[in-house]
């Protein structure tokens, strides 16, 4: 009998890409009618259930990039595809968490994690079961009646991260999420963010940080994104969970070296 790929053994085809990019250069014209191209020439793939981080200098094309996945802006030239559907726009397959937290200040923490299953149409009872478990999940089971104003920053992401998990996308786009937050902070929004991931299973991610640390800790693979083009793709091939220990050993230090290179050889005091 013949199989669904055509071959007669009966075997599946594979699933195309989370995200995939083709050639994709993105070209904007200042007022002075200077043209500024701020991605150039990118091609990647990333998998299905893939965590993906990028790094690279301030200005050189990261959130550009970022963007254009998103379907926030359109590509001068290129494709782009998520699970194998070109990008035409923002959609469901796909959430967003920015550097500052777009909570509506007028929702409780429950209603802010409920927006997006009601603009979907998500039955009530649904919607319950859904912001609990993510409540749970994050941490804020006693704080699901509280304002954003009442929570502290980084209680005010881990609502952000519930809200966009809470929604079941297919590709999770960060930008920079735990800038300004402190070491310990930080590091228990990456369990948190880890855990929400590895429950999804095939949900991929694709991750812009300025912290190589953080790349290290978080990522499969740590791309550098210089002057609009991705100059390296590195493999982080340590095991998970990830300890501090893996993260500042031989085999973490030569992934970090690699890394930044791309920066220059900066002279330090």
């Amino acid at each position: 009998m013949q199989g669904v790929d055509g071959s007669g053994t009966g075997s599946p085809i594979d699933p195309p890409p989370a995200i995939e990019l083709r050639s994709v250069t993105k070209t904007f014209v200042l007022e002075s009618g200077e043209e500024l191209t701020a991605v150039r020439d990118a091609s990647l793939t990333v998998a299905r259930g893939e965590f993906v981080c990028v790094v690279g200098p301030s200005g050189h094309g990261k959130s550009t990039l970022l963007n254009l996945i998103a379907g926030f802006i359109e590509p001068s030239n290129g494709e782009i595809f998520v699970n194998g559907k070109p990008v035409e726009g923002p959609g469901p397959d796909r959430g967003v968490v920015f550097q500052r937290d777009t909570l509506f200040l007028w929702r409780r923490v429950a209603a802010n994690i409920s927006f997006g299953l009601e603009a979907r149409g998500v039955p009530k009872q649904e919607r319950k079961a859904t912001v609990e478990r993510y409540l749970k999940t994050v941490g804020l089971e006693d704080f699901a009646g509280a304002w954003p104003r009442q929570l502290s920053g980084g209680m005010r992401r881990r609502v952000a991260i519930a809200a966009v998990f809470a929604n079941e996308p297919d590709v999770f786009l960060m930008d920079k999420p735990f800038v300004g937050l402190d070491y310990l902070r930080r590091a228990q929004l990456h369990k948190v963010l880890l855990d929400l991931w590895a429950e999804g299973g095939h949900r991929a991610v694709f991750m812009i940080t300025h912290d190589v640390d953080e790349a290290l800790a978080l990522g499969d693979r740590i791309l550098v994104v210089k002057e609009g083009q991705i100059v390296e793709d590195v493999e982080v091939a340590l095991p998970r969970p990830r300890s501090t220990y893996m993260i500042t050993g031989e085999e973490a230090s030569i992934i970090r070296r690699s890394v930044v290179l791309h920066f220059g050889d900066l002279e330090i005091a």
